[in-house]
């Protein structure tokens, strides 16, 4: 009996070695296990809110329901505005740390781009999520799910904003649960901020900045958003482009017109806009507008050693998007997304197809989408499209055309929205903060971690450094297939499952 008494407690003292023995990314993964039924319900709960960023019903429901969820964590929330009334709000929330010298905060956004739900496939809804086995258009099938039946880690969700941008919100705010109820260490005070406009130009966060800048202060943000690399591996990301959009009008008769009685004679504004826009740009997709390249600031020594470590996916992407020769004259697909960009967005006039009649059309519209790199300020780069739009014989204006102005301009063209937008930021790589990140995203893999100088897409990453005096790392979370801005947008489970380990590794990182 001695011998067992003996043998039973060294069992149960071995036990507890290797409980304690486990590591943070052990019992994070513990944790999602357990408790994956409850974290899926909630978020399909909040994929179910519709998020678009204009409608204004509902944006207040998804600031309520980040409340509620923030709550339930044991975390003090509340919304922050600017000066300007009516707008929507963003969700803060903090925990402050017995011993922590250092503050990181969260940022993800709540808000999502406008939504057709016709365009959807069939048997998808925007705001009805439904797990897909893959994307439809690829083979897969909606999943006949009941609650609480077993989840496939492989499966996807699907529904507006479930990959962009309320994933950053799940797992910034499960990653912190994770954190606590497994009783790891927090190393730092966390805050956390969601927004609610980013779809639209975050045309008020510099203003939230400014009203609360000591309340926001931190010594690093992460930012949770966007996609992990084409192969599926996780990134830490430096930086991210800017953006600003123009709305172009061209103007051709005052009412339509018989295209046989007034054919070779009447100006065709369809044709006049067309034949502006495909001067932009050469054959390979370079940008021919005078000086659209000049202020780039060139990428650093370390920067481009980054890059030449990133793997080489364009075949993959070139047979996945049926695309035989991309843009760019044979440059690297990294090298192109460091580059500022005109892309159009959207071109209209009269109707086509069965629609389609002879007419002559009275007006043309396209809109333009300039991602902006260091170097490039917004203003600057619109005012250098506007310039050659000037240089090929066009009066701008920022109105309808008077009568007076038709008669005296041959060629008239209204131009709104130019400038507006935010500029490129970027963090450098070898900040110690920097390297604090790349370790604790290291930890959660066993492949080397890929770091890339700047993201493709557009954040106003710029407002942390101008209003709060930040620096910012981007840390994508969901899978790079996820049709975010468009149609049938998903998120693969298990990538949610690894944001939460990711998130959760640096909230737990020596800081």
């Amino acid at each position: 009996m001695k011998y067992l008494h003996s043998f039973l407690l060294s069992i149960l003292f071995f036990s507890a070695v290797c409980a304690n023995a486990q590591t943070t990314l052990q019992k994070v993964k513990q944790f999602c296990k357990a408790n994956e039924h409850v974290m899926i319900r909630e978020y399909i709960q909040f994929v179910s809110i519709p998020n678009v960023a204009a409608d204004s019903a509902n944006i207040p429901l998804n600031a309520a329901f980040i409340v509620q969820m923030m709550k339930q964590r044991g975390i003090e929330a509340g919304l922050l505005d600017g000066t300007t009334t009516g707008v929507n709000p963003a969700v803060y929330g903090e925990i402050k740390v017995p011993g922590a010298t250092k503050t990181i905060a969260y940022y993800a956004h709540y808000d999502g781009q406008p939504v057709n739900p016709k365009q959807w496939a069939a048997g998808l809804e925007p705001f009805k999520p439904v797990f897909i086995t893959a994307p439809l258009e690829q083979g897969g099938s909606i999943v006949s799910y009941k609650d609480g039946d077993s989840i496939n880690a492989g499966w996807r969700l699907s529904g507006r904003g479930s990959a962009d941008d309320k994933a950053g919100v799940m797992v910034i705010l499960n990653a912190y649960d994770a954190l606590v109820k497994s009783n790891i260490k927090l190393t730092q005070n966390i805050k956390f901020f969601f927004e609610g406009e980013e779809e639209v130009g975050s045309l008020h966060l510099n203003e939230i900045f400014a009203q609360n800048k000591d309340r926001l202060a931190a010594d690093l943000w992460v930012i949770a958003d966007g996609p992990r690399h084409v192969s599926g591996k996780k990134l830490v990301v430096f930086g991210v482009r800017g953006d600003t959009h123009m709305d172009l009008t061209v103007y051709g008769p005052k009412r339509p017109l018989h295209s046989g009685n007034y054919g070779n004679w009447a100006p065709n504004p369809a044709m006049m806009l067309v034949q502006l826009l495909a001067g932009m740009k050469d054959e390979k997709g370079n940008v021919l507008i005078k000086g659209f390249y000049d202020d780039v600031v060139p990428l650093t020594a370390e920067e481009k050693q980054a890059i030449a470590k990133v793997p080489n996916i364009e075949e993959t992407l070139k047979k996945e998007l049926g695309i035989a020769q991309p843009d760019g004259d044979g440059k690297p697909f990294l090298e192109l997304l460091l580059q500022p960009t005109l892309n159009i967005n959207g071109i209209q006039s009269a109707n086509t197809g069965k629609l389609a009649a002879n007419i002559i059309p009275v007006i043309a519209t396209a809109t333009l989408d300039l991602r902006l790199v260091p170097g490039n300020v917004a203003e600057r780069q619109a005012q250098k499209v506007k310039d050659y739009i000037t240089s090929k014989g066009y009066h701008i204006i920022d109105q309808e055309p008077t009568d007076a102005e038709r008669a005296q301009f041959s060629k008239l063209i209204k131009i709104t929205n130019g400038g507006d937008g935010y500029n490129a930021q970027r963090t450098p790589m070898n900040l110690p903060a920097a390297q604090g990140v790349i370790k604790a995203v290291q930890s959660t893999v066993d492949y080397p971690v890929i770091l890339l100088p700047s993201s493709g897409g557009s954040l106003p990453l710029y407002l942390f450094e101008k209003q709060l005096g930040a620096k910012v790392i981007s840390i994508p979370v969901v899978n790079y297939d996820n049709n975010q801005h468009a149609e049938n947008e998903n998120v693969k489970i298990s990538f949610l499952y690894e944001g939460i380990e990711t998130l959760a590794a640096v909230m737990s990182m020596p800081f």
